[in-house]
């Protein structure tokens, strides 16, 4: 009994030290990966550590991350000046580009917190038939009247924008959301904090 439960313990450990290394599934160039875009970022434009992140606010790791993980990051790491955070939007479907273009079409210092909103209420918008409708509701804390969302959804510039934002994408492997590029190493899906954590002080 008592080898048993030694096994059984030794597993648990080596398979929680196992989870805790998250490997990279690839290395992208960073100096392509920062060129110049449209992009929307947070934090010192000089931190050591960049983390470039696609999302779509359609996605469901997305919020997970938006909502319990990156408010962490922030404290520990953005608002300290050891990570800058370059959001990218990469919208599979017309509803995350319809989310993305409000964004866009927000001031500027209204961008995360409309994006932010957009994830925390994705139950609300998302999975609905009607989904142009609890937009406006949600656009019109960033300050939208009906008349501005929607010209904000047939501005083709805007829209120009979101899409070039996704062909980018494309361009480095991003085939699905979340996808992460930490001082240009690749990372695919749901993360945990100790896991960014660990990746992100690995640079320090």
């Amino acid at each position: 009994m008592v080898i048993l439960i030694s096994a059984i313990t030794a597993q648990i450990n080596a398979t929680t030290a196992l989870a805790g290394k998250v490997k990279p599934v690839a290395t992208v160039d960073m100096v392509k990966l920062l060129q110049d875009g449209k992009d929307r970022v947070e934090g010192d434009i000089n931190a050591p550590v960049t983390i470039v992140e696609y999302a779509s606010v359609t996605c469901g790791h997305c919020a997970d991350f938006y909502n319990n993980v990156l408010p962490k990051i922030r404290k520990k790491y953005i608002k300290t000046g050891k990570v800058k955070l370059i959001f990218r939007e990469f919208a599979f479907d017309p509803r995350a580009t319809a989310g993305f273009m409000l964004a866009r079409c927000a001031p500027e210092d209204r961008y995360f917190p409309l994006i932010e909103v957009l994830f925390q209420k994705q139950s609300e918008w998302v999975w609905v038939e009607d989904s142009l409708t609890p937009l406006k509701k949600i656009s019109s804390l960033a300050g939208f009247t009906d008349e501005s969302f929607e010209a904000c959804l047939k501005n083709q510039s805007i829209l120009d924008e979101v899409n070039a934002s996704f062909e980018r994408g494309k361009e480095f492997g991003v085939t699905a959301t979340p996808t992460f590029f930490i001082n240009g190493n690749k990372y695919e899906g749901l993360m945990s904090e100790e896991d960014f954590f660990s990746i992100i002080d690995s640079f320090l």
